[in-house]
This record gives structure tokens, sequence and C-alpha cells, in this order.
């Protein structure tokens, strides 16, 4: 099953994705798209790690999800992705101009051939002011368009505010 989770910073969602992993019975994967490049970076990765349980496993992959999820999804296997926005943003702010287009294309791709239960953690970023400045503003659209996609090709798809998840598609959690 595919599922998609949205919703605002600290609203809960990536908690929700880990009791969804963790009830699933099993073997849990955690595909991490966060870079530590600042403290304050170190230390949201800090507080991710200390949640998870040791035996859960890790891969760090800030720009080649299609490919890691290909090479890791698989029946009986429950795969976290956290986050979607993060990964976004790191492709943004690549060198090349045209690695988002392909990386996303190829993602939405792969969703198709997908074996086992994947997660998708992602911000909701478009409920607010309209941000200044054209990169951010082509951040909003392009997590937006994103979410739209995914949505589309998930079974269930989660809205989490305060903690309590509103499910917008397919069964509750």
């Amino acid at each position: 099953m595919l599922t998609l989770i949205l919703g605002g910073a600290r609203s809960g969602k990536s908690a929700l994705a880990e009791r969804l992993a963790a009830e699933s019975g099993r073997e849990v994967l955690y595909v991490a798209t966060a870079q530590a490049l600042d403290g304050e970076m170190s230390e949201r990765i800090a507080h991710h790690r200390s949640r998870r349980p040791p035996e859960w496993g890790l891969v760090e992959e800030p720009l080649a999800l299609a490919d890691t999820l290909l090479n890791h999804a698989r029946d009986g296997r429950f795969v976290i992705v956290d986050c979607l926005t993060l990964w976004l943003s790191n492709l943004l702010a690549a060198e090349s101009a045209t690695r988002f287009g392909m990386e996303r294309d190829a993602l939405l791709r792969a969703t198709a051939t997908l074996s086992g239960d994947v997660c998708f953690v992602s911000n909701e970023v478009g409920l607010g002011i309209t941000p200044l400045g054209e990169l951010t503003r082509r951040f909003v659209d392009e997590a937006g368009r994103l979410h739209q996609s995914l949505a589309l090709r998930c079974e269930r798809v989660v809205f989490v505010a305060a903690g309590l998840p509103l499910t917008l598609k397919g069964t509750p959690p």
C-alpha cells in the first residue's frame, strides 16, 4: 500500500508514519532525505533518530529517491520516506537545473511498481501566505504539484494537524 501523510511542521505526521510502521509487524526501513547542513538540522535529525527503534533500517538519500525505493521496497517491508519536501528542497538547490524534473518523474513512475508498504511524509506548505521570491514560490508550487500527483497514485492520503489524522482518501490509519 502507498500512503501519503501531509501536515504542517511538528503536526505529528512523522509520528503517525512511525506508528503505522511499528503496527505493521513488518521489517521497517526509514529513508531519510534530510542533510545535516547546519546545527539546527543536525538537532532535528537527532530527534527523529532517537524516536526510532534500533532494529529499523536506515538509508540516507537526499536526491535519488526513486532508485532508493526501487532497490529497497519489497513485500514484507514497510518503508517510511521522511520527508518529500526536504527532498524537493535538496533537488531545487542542486547544481543541475534539470535534475528535479528527472527525479520527480522517476519517483512518480516508480510508484506503479513498488512492492510492500511505502509511506511518504511531506509538509503541506500551501496553506499560508504566498511567499516572496521566485525560488520560494517555485518550491510551494512544486510541492503542491508533487502532492497532487502522489495523492492520485496512493491508496491512502492522510492530513495531520495537532497530532490528529484526517483521512482524505482510503482507509483510516
